[in-house]
């Protein structure tokens, strides 16, 4: 009985948003919560989105941490939040892929609680190897590897995150199985590659591009279908044989699902302005970030990319018997 009690109420609630209201959106302050820490990737990014969605929007768009869980605690919070365009979330592959398989018991279903809003921007991965690994390429690096893997051991900034799950999912579809280092963040694992103590990793452009730019340690390659203009001449995966593959940190907005079409079409619009403004593309560079393409960016594609992240990090994630904390 209660839960019919909860879902009527909920009905009632998506009712009472008047249709007039929402083509007015937003009429006071909108919050993005960030489901990370401050100072971290994915605040940079929503701050700078932020500051131009203010200015498109004419109201102030609020940062708000909401740190937990692998960032479930604060999506779950937009997640939960009145479909009113009041709150809303700077999704990622994190937040919105990884943890439905990571966790036996999500906080939310990352394809059915929310409204897809856009696809905004990704940093890509990188496969780098210490400077003396045996190999130029994409190709050696796999002959290598299968004929050195009991040997060899690959490194992270620790269980389950990006550069774990990359690297996961990279031996899995070439057919090696290497032992994990755990670390306790992106330097330590940084430092113990370029000492030749581990044998590879998969970090960000963002990281690895100084450690490339200084030749302390060795590009393979970017780990994405093309190019990344961060490192132009380094070629990507898709070009040296491994067809499709990809792994980035990428990042979306998202609403709670029932926000009224209207709203998710004006956050939608200025998104995608916000992206076009030649001083947040100069931003986004800054941190290694591209900016999607125009096909890329409707709620319709977000919502099977979704989909499709979910399938494909979990074959890693179950391959390894990676569980959440």
């Amino acid at each position: 009985m209660n839960r019919l009690v909860a879902a009527l109420i909920g009905l009632m609630s998506v009712a009472a948003i008047d249709p007039a209201a929402a083509q007015d959106w937003p009429m006071r302050p909108v919050t993005m919560v960030v489901s990370f820490a401050a100072g971290g990737g994915a605040d940079v990014m929503g701050r700078i989105l932020a500051q131009r969605l203010s200015e498109l929007l004419g109201q102030q768009v609020i940062v708000e941490n909401v740190g937990g869980a692998g960032g479930m605690t604060g999506t779950n919070r937009v997640a939960r939040a009145a479909p009113d365009g009041y709150a809303f979330a700077l999704g990622s592959v994190g937040t919105h892929a990884y943890n439905q398989t990571l966790y036996k018991k999500p906080l939310y279903n990352a394809a059915t609680d929310f409204a897809p809003v856009a696809l905004l921007a990704e940093t890509p991965q990188v496969l780098v190897a210490r400077k003396d690994l045996p190999a130029g390429n994409l190709q050696e690096f796999i002959a290598y590897a299968k004929a050195n893997q009991a040997r060899m051991q690959y490194g992270s900034a620790g269980t389950g995150s990006p550069t774990h799950l990359a690297c996961s999912l990279l031996n899995s579809v070439i057919g090696i199985e290497v032992t994990h280092i755990p670390y306790r963040g992106a330097a330590p694992t940084m430092q113990d590659l370029i000492a030749g103590r581990i044998d590879y990793q998969c970090p960000n452009t963002t990281v690895a591009l100084p450690q490339i730019e200084s030749s302390t340690i060795k590009p393979i390659a970017i780990l994405t279908r093309e190019r990344s203009p961060i490192l132009p001449d380094l070629a990507s995966t898709h070009e040296q044989g491994l067809t499709d593959f990809e792994a980035s940190i990428w990042y979306a907005l998202f609403l709670p699902k029932g926000t009224p079409v209207a709203v998710v079409g004006r956050l939608h619009d200025a998104a995608l302005a916000a992206i076009e403004t030649p001083w947040v593309r100069d931003r986004l560079k800054e941190i290694g970030a591209t900016v999607v393409g125009p096909e890329r960016r409707s709620p319709e594609y977000l919502q099977k990319f979704v989909e499709s992240e979910i399938a494909k990090w979990a074959v890693p994630i179950k391959a390894a018997n990676i569980t959440g904390e």
